[in-house]
């Protein structure tokens, strides 16, 4: 009722001290992280894709200009095979199955696989 009075909250009892011989110490250690370990999404010449498909892979999947699509689809074709991108392994993974399945869509044999930097 509104005449009684409000009752104090009770107090929690105080942790039991510990003496100095129970004392635990817990050194810190700073971890040291390894950056994670990339990939490099590596396209493959074939006589049957057409040059032009090949820079459309380019431009659409890895964000490549027309002049640096074109560029890396000419090292294809004269050294048999072209870095497109360095991803981590899941993301450079995903590229490649999006590159598969656009180049598999189109009925072009086009090959493209990730493999670690050194």
């Amino acid at each position: 009722m509104a005449s009684e009075t409000p009752k104090k909250p009770e107090t929690p009892a105080a942790p039991p001290s510990v003496g100095n011989d129970d004392a635990v110490v817990l050194e810190r250690r700073t971890q040291r992280v390894q950056p994670p370990q990339m990939y490099q999404v590596v396209l493959l010449n074939d006589d049957f894709t057409p040059m032009e498909f090949v820079v459309h892979v380019i431009q659409e999947f890895f964000s490549k200009d027309r002049e640096t699509a074109t560029q890396i689809m000419l090292k294809i074709h004269l050294e048999g095979k072209g870095i497109c991108g360095v991803y981590t392994r899941d993301v450079a993974g995903t590229k490649v199955d999006q590159v598969l399945q656009a180049a598999r869509a189109a009925g072009h044999p086009l090959q493209c696989l990730s493999e670690p930097v050194e």
